[in-house]
């Protein structure tokens, strides 16, 4: 069993910024990818950044700029820097990992920017 537990979130103004953690435990041998996605109201889920086990990063042209995404391996976490913020930023943001050719993710944090 394999959880994933996202924290960080939060209402923040236009311009600001938040940090977003995603914490993996259970039964976990080793973590390849891990990423965040984001799913705002009426939306479909788009991918936000992914990180690979090196640290080679990919994001989507939104967020280019704005967003770091990170992670520590040891305390298999990946975090999401968000600076910068919109309001069109305002989602709840998923974390993922791939752990053995299977995709886990979180249950969402919620990130509400205010005009």
């Amino acid at each position: 069993q394999v959880q994933l537990v996202e924290s960080g979130g939060g209402l923040v103004q236009a311009g600001g910024s938040l940090r977003l953690s995603c914490t993996a435990s259970g039964s976990i041998y080793s973590i390849n990818s891990m990423g965040w996605g984001r799913q705002a109201p009426g939306k479909q889920r788009e991918l936000v950044a992914t990180i690979t086990t090196g640290g080679t990063t990919n994001y989507a042209d939104s967020v280019k700029g704005r967003f770091t995404i990170s992670r520590d391996n040891a305390k298999n976490t990946v975090y999401l820097q968000m600076n910068s913020l919109k309001p069109e930023d305002t989602s709840v943001y998923y974390c993922n990992a791939e752990i053995r050719g299977i995709l886990y993710g979180g249950k969402g944090t919620l990130v509400t920017v205010s005009s």
